[in-house]
């Protein structure tokens, strides 16, 4: 009996943590078939894993980012630069991919649905202007809040700032981002008992009925994701590595798109990626401040949404979509998805800022932002697997970009 215990726990350390979540996922779907009100129950498992990951994610970036420029040595490179550049070029293909989609697919709405009691923003400027004034964020709210713009700004800073400080302080900085590391790996740890959780009150609570009436809507939104993480992130990183993609395509959206698509947030998700960009042994001082810069605007699930959703109000109202207004939507949706939230359902709400391209009432727009909202179950689920698992994707494909250069 006194040995059960360590065979258990040999078995957990063992096992591949992406193992042991498709096992949490495979007990919680059979959970909410067979007993729904204890699948209900497990939910509130599933709310404190994304809790822990939320609580941990701005002041693991806040002491990460300040760590890694308070000890980066002159001449160390980094490839800041050249990933920024990757997540701005992919939105925007990301964007031009749901315009195609739409264009070869043509979806109508039921557009019956109460319209959405909620604050959209009204123009390109808002939300420019959002992230603007997020970057001047009080340092304390900025991490209360989860503003990862603003945790980013003053973590850059201070960290610019305590290059010239002594040298105990930096050691300090950098054992404390060790402790909040090690405390992240706890908290990831946890994440098969968390995708349980949240798999099980997923399915008992909503089941599938619901999305066979946006049967179509669905496989417009999922198909224009999937071609932009098997075909076109894999076709960037090939140009970038002028290697074969697949395996690191694969090894991302296996290790990080899995956790996001249960997560539904790529804040949340942030963690998850800094401990990937460590096992995959890329350069700290790059991937620490690319990570939570990703998960901010790096967002080609959510140009994707935004177009398609918006293209499905034009059909629907038989609005006509000549190429250089389709190319103008590109630009809008690309613009708008570095603006939404890294939470579940932020692309959502940007829908009315792109129906107004093309005098779509806002009321029917925020109607389209409800049919969002139902089907959101699957497609913001998938929307975050490809945000999150491409912050990584981007990262390693400029890292190792880089080395081969070198």
């Amino acid at each position: 009996m006194s040995t059960q215990p360590s065979l258990l726990v040999q078995l957990v350390t063992r096992t591949h943590l992406v193992t042991q979540i498709l096992v949490g996922m495979v007990l919680g779907i059979i959970l909410a078939l067979v007993a729904p009100e204890a699948a209900r129950a497990t939910g509130f498992v599933g709310t404190l894993f994304i809790s822990g990951l939320k609580a941990v994610a701005p002041v693991l970036v806040f002491i990460l980012v300040m760590s890694a420029i308070a000890n980066h040595k002159q001449g160390q490179p980094t490839q800041i630069k050249s990933i920024l550049l990757l997540y701005l070029v992919g939105t925007f293909l990301a964007a031009l991919v749901a315009v195609a989609a739409s264009f070869l697919f043509p979806t109508k709405l039921a557009l019956v649905q109460p319209a959405v009691e909620a604050s959209a923003p009204g123009g390109i400027w808002e939300v420019l202007k959002s992230l603007l004034v997020s970057v001047f964020a009080n340092p304390v709210r900025a991490i209360l809040d989860g503003n990862f713009i603003g945790i980013l700004a003053w973590a850059a800073g201070l960290g610019v700032a305590l290059r010239s400080g002594a040298e105990s302080t930096r050691l300090l900085i950098a054992d404390l981002a060790h402790g909040v590391t090690a405390i992240v790996r706890l908290v990831i740890r946890l994440a098969p008992i968390g995708v349980f959780g949240l798999v099980a009150s997923t399915v008992a609570e909503a089941g599938l009925d619901v999305l066979l009436g946006y049967a179509r809507l669905l496989a417009v939104l999922v198909g224009a994701m999937l071609f932009m993480a098997l075909v076109v992130n894999p076709a960037i990183v090939f140009f970038m590595t002028r290697r074969n993609p697949y395996p690191l395509v694969f090894t991302c959206l296996r290790e990080s798109g899995l956790t996001a698509f249960f997560t539904r947030s790529s804040a949340a998700n942030i963690p998850v990626n800094l401990q990937l960009c460590e096992r995959l042994r890329l350069h700290e001082d790059t991937y620490s401040v690319a990570i939570p810069l990703g998960a901010t605007i790096n967002m080609g699930g959510a140009a994707i949404t935004i177009g398609v959703m918006t293209l499905a109000a034009a059909h629907t109202l038989g609005i006509q979509v000549d190429l250089p207004t389709a190319f103008l939507l590109c630009v809008v949706s690309a613009l708008s998805a570095a603006g939404a939230s890294g939470v579940a359902g932020g692309s959502l709400l940007l829908i009315p800022l792109a129906t107004s391209l093309f005098g779509i009432p806002a009321e029917v727009a925020m109607q389209v932002v409800a049919i969002g909202f139902v089907i959101s179950i699957v497609q913001d689920s998938v929307e975050t697997a490809l945000n999150s698992s491409t912050d990584v994707l981007f990262t390693a494909a400029a890292c190792i970009a880089a080395e081969r250069r070198g």
